[in-house]
């Protein structure tokens, strides 16, 4: 599966506790990460400094859904916010 395009769920949803580029001690759950564009997408994709977790994550039905939508619920749901 692809990413979908105007999601960002990935970026939101998930808590990260390793440094981040401007976040050093990573995000909550729920928060966006400061490096998602208003497009959705992440600014330091690219980038050697792009935590090591979030290269890992691949996008996959079973957490992304159908939707935008769906993807955060699931992924919300799996940090135990919903």
């Amino acid at each position: 599966m692809k990413c979908r395009e105007n999601c960002g769920a990935c970026c939101i949803a998930p808590s990260i506790s390793s440094p981040i580029p401007g976040m050093e001690k990573g995000k909550r759950a729920g928060v966006p990460c400061i490096h998602l564009t208003a497009d959705f997408k992440c600014a330091i994709f690219d980038s050697p400094d792009r935590p090591k977790v979030c290269g890992g994550f691949k996008a996959e039905e079973i957490v992304c859904g159908n939707s935008r939508e769906e993807a955060l619920s699931i992924l919300l749901s799996l940090e135990g916010l919903l």
